[in-house]
């Protein structure tokens, strides 16, 4: 690890550096890590970030396409050949308005690019804005505009923005995970703090951060003790920025930055251009439940309770039953021929039934297509050596007891699909913790049952971050996390991601 000093000359143009020699008074340090990234050349720098713009200028001729697909087809159903000179006027200030708003809702800010959720919003929040500006424009100069034209125009406008927006995000993820596109970081902080922010910014390179150095107090950066405990100045931070021309400083729930030294830093960094985050050091907690609200001359930080009744759940039941019973319908042929096909395969009843532990911690029947020998429990304890599972649950690749047909249905998930008539019957939900059995339930520490303030779910955050692949540490830790931040915009996202784990296979077995 490297370690730096501020000269005098550098206290006062913030670019001079000089290793400390040896017996001289330190000052506050900024160190960089071993295992850093190599620094990127200033040529190539600038090059990267032509990122930025191209990005920017994409999303706006995706939203430019998106509103005239959406206008165009609103027309051409609401009117078909017949479009008069109003309508056609109206179609073409649709995507000056639809650009307007979305920029309104931060649609076209840097930091948001390629983050996914926040951009989604944006987009969903401009339909939402578009849609109340036509209905008071109407009224106010009392201008007759056809509903219809209205309600297929704005949703399609949102669904193509969405669709483009979604390209977007996914070509821009495969050059992060190359190493390209990236927000160079300089992380603040204790040791110990410091190390944690980097791991979860390394954890999801598709968000486009990369830590190319730390900045630490003088004593977390030796293992051998100090004589002082010094904390870093504003200066030692903004001779890193300038060395490593970074375009984000985080500082990592540090008491000893905050305030007006916190405060001073961010003018700093406002003049160099520079984007500064504060982590708060609350894990798990989604934005939705974090707030920023000021108080007696202060912003503090709040977190709002989980939503764990009420109208949201009533909402997300209604929405369960009729997706459920739509997607039951269309999957209806699908059912016949796979209880079909398990009969005639092998001996025993088309479905298995088995008791799950549910919401507040009710027992229900759990419903799914067997894909196992009938007495496939009686044969487990002669397997149980050979367990892949993840220490407690009962996983085997090559399973013996799977029979032939099976194996087809596990690896396509259309076991599954019983599940649907246990998700209008209001034992489960759509989305949710995967459904524990009993004796699960009884090794569950006190923290884990949170998980039991919902439903569970036909598919869920386990089903789309690798399934049985998980350790149960982290299938634990999705189940809370998806407990404590559920959201109807979640649920969609993980629908959404379902099908893409289901056709990948990814952890089915």
């Amino acid at each position: 690890m490297t370690e730096f000093v501020m000269s005098e000359e550098g206290l006062a143009d913030s670019a001079a550096l000089r290793p400390a020699p040896s017996g001289e008074r330190r000052r506050p340090v900024w160190v960089v890590p071993d295992e850093v990234p190599a620094i990127v050349p200033r040529a190539a720098r600038l090059t990267e970030a032509r990122w930025v713009s191209k990005y920017r200028w994409a999303a706006l001729a995706g939203d430019v396409a998106a509103a005239l697909v959406g206008g165009s087809l609103a027309l051409a159903a609401r009117f078909g050949g017949q479009i008069n000179l109003g309508y056609f006027i109206l179609g073409a200030v649709l995507p000056i308005a639809w650009l307007a708003c979305v920029a309104l809702e931060r649609g076209y800010e840097s930091r948001y690019f390629g983050t996914g959720p926040e951009e989604f919003r944006s987009i969903i929040r401009a339909a939402v804005a578009l849609t109340a500006l036509v209905a008071i424009t109407s009224y106010a100069i009392k201008l007759e505009v056809a509903r219809g034209f209205v309600v297929l125009a704005v949703p399609m406008t949102c669904l193509a923005a969405m669709f483009l927006r979604w390209l977007l995000h996914r070509a821009i993820s495969r050059r992060r995970f190359d190493g390209r596109c990236m927000r160079h970081v300089l992380v603040v902080g204790r040791n110990d703090q410091v190390t944690t922010l980097r791991r979860h910014l390394e954890e999801r390179p598709a968000d486009g951060y990369v830590v190319v150095a730390s900045c630490l107090p003088r004593g977390d950066a030796f293992d051998e003790a100090e004589p002082e405990q010094l904390g870093r100045t504003e200066m030692d931070i903004l001779a890193a920025v300038d060395q490593f021309e970074v375009d984000v400083v985080a500082v990592a729930a540090d008491p000893e930055l905050a305030g007006h030294s916190l405060r001073k830093l961010s003018w700093a960094l406002e003049q160099r251009g520079v984007e500064l985050i504060v982590s708060p050091g609350i894990v798990e907690v989604a934005g939705p439940r974090i707030s920023i609200r000021p108080v007696a001359g202060l912003s503090l930080l709040h977190l709002e309770r989980p939503s764990v009744s009420g109208g949201p759940h009533l909402l997300k039941s209604i929405f369960d039953r009729i997706v459920g019973g739509l997607i039951l319908v269309g999957v209806l042929p699908v059912l016949l021929v796979t209880a079909f096909l398990v009969k005639i395969t092998s001996r025993g009843p088309v479905l298995f039934k088995q008791t799950r532990v549910g919401h507040a911690g009710e027992r229900f029947q759990m419903l799914k297509f067997r894909t196992m020998v009938v007495d496939a429990e009686e044969r487990k304890s002669e397997l149980q050596k050979l367990n892949e599972g993840n220490g407690v649950l009962f996983k085997l690749r090559d399973d013996p007891r799977v029979t032939r047909v099976g194996k087809y249905l596990r690896r396509f998930s259309i076991d599954e699909l019983p599940q649907l008539v246990n998700v209008l019957r209001g034992d489960m939900s759509l989305v949710g913790p995967r459904p524990p059995l009993p004796a699960e339930v009884a090794r569950y520490a006190i923290e884990d049952e949170r998980r039991m303030l919902v439903k569970p779910g036909l598919t869920g955050l386990w089903q789309v971050s690798g399934r049985s692949d998980l350790t149960w540490e982290e299938s634990m830790r999705l189940d809370l996390r998806y407990a404590d931040n559920w959201s109807i915009a979640l649920d969609l996202l993980i629908l959404w991601k379902t099908a893409r784990a289901v056709l990948g296979r990814d952890g089915a077995y």
